[in-house]
């Protein structure tokens, strides 16, 4: 489905953290980057999509902050390692927000799509019918279709989401 968008380098990537770069970590968050493990398929994908995507921006939410079980700096350092050693394999990562609101009705918690708003604010060229939301969970899939880009969903951490599913293009 997605080879009939016919992606060119203006596109922007979408990516979920948990579960789409790295392993989740089961019922649990990743509090400091001794626990952060990578997925060796991101890691040999990471610098091809760096190639054919002119932006790729990571959204991901992260109560943990929120419940005051680790704090911003312990999550700037996790992503200043993880986009250190990405970059180390020729990949990139132009921007990463999150959002550790506990409010699930948050503006800017997935599915709502404000993440999606902070980085059309940060590269207004941003077209988000240009764009693809790649995540493991529903609510992933909810964030892309709220800001009107395809979606792309991973099975790693749930398989037994419903496909064909309208929110799910591929």
């Amino acid at each position: 489905m997605l080879d009939n968008l016919h992606i060119t380098k203006d596109w922007t990537l979408f990516l979920d953290r948990d579960g789409v770069i790295n392993h989740e970590k089961k019922e649990d968050y990743i509090r400091h980057w001794s626990e952060f493990n990578f997925y060796a398929e991101s890691l040999a994908a990471l610098p091809l999509l760096a190639q054919k995507f002119d932006r790729i921006i990571i959204t991901t939410n992260q109560k943990g902050i929120g419940k005051g079980l680790m704090t911003a700096t312990d999550l700037d350092l996790i992503h200043q390692n993880m986009t250190k050693h990405i970059i180390e394999l020729g990949g990139r990562i132009d921007a990463i927000f999150y959002c550790a609101d506990l409010d699930n009705l948050s503006i800017n918690r997935k599915p709502q799509p404000g993440m999606a708003f902070q980085a059309k604010e940060k590269f207004p060229s941003i077209d988000f019918t240009r764009s693809i939301m790649v995540g493991n969970r529903m609510s992933d899939m909810e964030f892309g279709r709220n800001a009107c880009m395809h979606t792309v969903y991973l099975a790693t951490t749930h398989p037994e989401a419903p496909f064909p599913d309208t929110k799910i293009d591929i």
